[in-house]
């Protein structure tokens, strides 16, 4: 549990400043409270010293293990690519800090496992991020699930696909674990959360989009067929090329109804002519989920200063990487993968 209990202000050190880390650095100075955003580090000395000047830190370090060892940081959020997530938090656990990361736990199950064990024996606080469980839509189709509004869910459904394809660099499998592991595991983390775990997993991919991505040995295109171990049923539709906008949608169907969750317009209005009726869309991740990133913060600091549990552990993240690992494996094979 958290030792920060009743603290009025937590000291978080910030790992990882690159687009998503700098975002969750904006957060942190100005829409947490009870939080001090007081040290940031990251590998590239220019990216240190932008976000120092930027932001108003008072600390900026090179490397992470300075920022983890600082007596004056009480909590470190890591948001580094994934690769380097299992380094950063066993760093941050020896050092008996309280963690907060983003998700993918992992590229590998076996990185992921050695965090588990670094978090259990040190005994720190560990919270993961999976913003969309924080989403006021996924929070309500939950809510209205609980309450028994759909009656008992029997069908999953996920879609979720990014404008554009991002780096390629950040794209190689050995960097992000790939379309099922970067993409797929918040599809695959909210299928378990509304439906419970999954026994089985099929699944197809190619590359349809993007030619370039073919030397890398990922896919920018994918369908992941699930069976529960409840016996219901589930789909997730991954794609790296949505042209009109970020497209993340999910659909829970019940014995009762149905809950679908999820937009295409950012802002509220139609544009009718004599030609067409047209409306902006999403470009991407920021934009559809910044306050799901900010409220996914707030509620760990909150958890830090009532010493409550965390909201979304290291076994959350496991079971969903194993999800996606299986995935992964069944596209190359073109066989189901029990898990």
């Amino acid at each position: 549990m958290s030792t920060l209990r009743g603290k009025s202000k937590i000291n978080v050190g910030l790992v990882g400043l690159g687009r998503m880390g700098l975002a969750y650095g904006r957060y942190l100075s100005g829409r947490v409270p009870g939080v001090t955003l007081t040290a940031i580090s990251d590998l590239r000395p220019d990216a240190v010293e932008a976000a120092r000047l930027e932001l108003g830190v008072a600390k900026a370090y090179a490397n992470f293990q300075d920022l983890v060892t600082d007596p004056d940081v009480d909590a470190v959020v890591v948001v580094t690519p994934t690769k380097r997530h299992s380094e950063v938090v066993i760093a941050a656990a020896a050092a008996k800090k309280a963690i907060f990361c983003e998700k993918p736990p992992a590229v590998t199950l076996e990185d992921a496992l050695g965090m588990q064990a670094a978090i259990a024996q040190q005994g720190v606080f560990f919270q993961l991020g999976f913003m969309r469980r924080f989403d006021s839509g996924y929070a309500a189709a939950k809510k209205k699930i609980l309450a028994g509004v759909i009656g008992e869910p029997c069908v999953f459904t996920a879609t979720s696909k990014d404008q554009v394809r991002p780096p390629l660099d950040y794209l190689r499998p050995e960097n992000s674990g790939g379309l099922f592991v970067d993409m797929g595991i918040h599809d695959f983390d909210l299928a378990r959360w509304f439906m419970g775990d999954v026994a089985s997993v099929y699944s197809t991919a190619g590359v349809l989009a993007y030619p370039e991505m073919k030397p890398i040995g990922d896919w920018d295109s994918a369908l992941a067929n699930l069976r529960f171990k409840s016996g219901c049923i589930g789909m997730v539709n991954l794609g790296r090329k949505a042209v009109h906008g970020y497209g993340i949608y999910a659909e829970i169907a019940g014995t009762e109804g149905t809950i679908r969750i999820g937009y295409d317009r950012e802002t509220p209005i139609l544009i009718l002519t004599k030609d067409a009726v047209t409306h902006d869309t999403i470009p991407s991740f920021e934009e559809r989920f910044e306050n799901a990133f900010v409220a996914q913060l707030q509620d760990f600091a909150r958890n830090l200063v009532q010493d409550r549990p965390p909201s979304i552990t290291i076994e959350d993240g496991i079971s969903a990487l194993k999800i996606s690992l299986a995935a992964t494996r069944s596209a190359r094979t073109n066989q189901i993968v029990e898990l």
